[in-house]
């Protein structure tokens, strides 16, 4: 790919990036245009609207609907929307060119692709959508997207617009589908009611994730909201005020390593009254040292301590991170524990160079 087509690759992506992580008012005119329309090309008349503050409040009005494996059988308009939406792809895919080869292994992927398709399937889908689903009983609830459907419309809208393919025939519903990612929230259609989310009012992330220190990372209108910290779904307190007693009567293992490294390491040691059960001083880290402490069985489900560490980088603000690695808890040695960290013998970590 040529600088200034990779250039506009990024220009695209970037652009539908923002539309994903809009916490603009909603277009509410545009948005129940294209779904009317959608409707239309489903045989099925515009239905009424109705908008909600979020996908939370949204729950109330949509039913759980039918399992899905039998959901194809139906002539709901929900299934045929789906339908509609999964033809259209299947015939940009065609007309892109499917990529068999890849799927069993071969060749390398389209750099167009990895520069738009990929980044934003990663960060809008499984870093975003994904946390927000979670919190949701979406169970049997089919839910369309809206901004959030932006990852794989700017797929196919880089691909018209530099990667010399055409659509014609087909750029109307696509055309729909992308108005809607640049209108408002998630949806959900019904035989006479259809039912969107506004956006939300803030949205924070970091490194392609959902993450928050202070406060919600997606926040509502009406107050709904989700926690995040470092792409992982987690409970109010692990932001506002993580504690040890809190962390050790958290069933989840991940919660738990969230909520100590939002309280910190060094301070959740303090706090845990953890035993310090050897030092030693880091030969992969010169001039730092490795400390060993023996770690409560509630946090870690088993067995275990944790090795402190310093990071052997320096982060934007100058200093070096300490951090926790959880280790078996048959080791006594810090330098064996962190060689185990890395696969390696004690005496190979030993001729280790500066960690980064």
């Amino acid at each position: 790919m040529s600088v200034p087509r990779r250039l506009e690759a990024a220009d695209i992506r970037d652009e539908w990036l923002g539309w994903a992580l809009s916490t603009l008012p909603a277009d509410q005119t545009a948005a129940e245009a294209a779904i009317s329309e959608l409707y239309e090309r489903a045989g099925r008349p515009a239905p009424r609207f109705l908008w909600v503050g979020s996908p939370n409040a949204a729950m109330e009005f949509v039913p759980a609907g039918i399992p899905m494996r039998e959901f194809v059988k139906t002539l709901s308009i929900a299934s045929r929307l789906a339908t509609l939406g999964s033809e259209l792809r299947e015939a940009l895919d065609r007309r892109v060119g499917h990529p068999w080869a890849l799927a069993w292994g071969q060749g390398e992927p389209d750099p167009l692709d990895a520069e738009v398709r990929d980044p934003l399937r990663d960060f809008v889908r499984d870093g975003v959508c994904t946390p927000l689903r979670l919190a949701l009983p979406l169970a049997e609830r089919l839910t369309w997207y809206g901004q959030h459907d932006a990852y794989w419309i700017a797929h196919y809208d880089a691909w018209r617009r530099i990667g010399g393919r055409t659509f014609r025939g087909l750029n109307g519903q696509l055309d729909l589908w992308a108005t809607l990612a640049r209108s408002c929230g998630w949806w959900w259609p019904m035989e006479e009611l259809c039912v969107v989310s506004l956006r939300p009012v803030s949205v924070r992330t970091e490194e392609q994730r959902l993450h928050s220190e202070q406060g919600p990372a997606v926040a509502y209108a009406d107050g709904w909201s989700v926690h995040a910290w470092r792409g992982t779904r987690v409970p109010w307190w692990v932001i506002a005020d993580p504690t040890p007693d809190r962390i050790a009567q958290e069933p989840n293992i991940e919660v738990r390593r969230c909520a100590i490294e939002r309280l910190g390491w060094e301070a959740y040691i303090e706090q845990a009254g953890l035993r310090l059960v050897a030092t030693a001083r880091d030969p992969g880290n010169p001039g730092f040292d490795l400390l060993l402490y023996d770690l409560p069985g509630t946090v870690w489900g088993r067995r275990a301590r944790v090795l402190l560490a310093t990071n052997g980088s320096v982060e934007r603000d100058g200093r070096r991170r300490r951090y926790g690695l959880g280790v078996p808890g048959h080791l006594d040695d810090p330098v064996a524990a962190a060689a185990w960290t890395y696969g390696l013998s004690t005496d190979h970590y030993a001729q280790l160079a500066r960690r980064t």
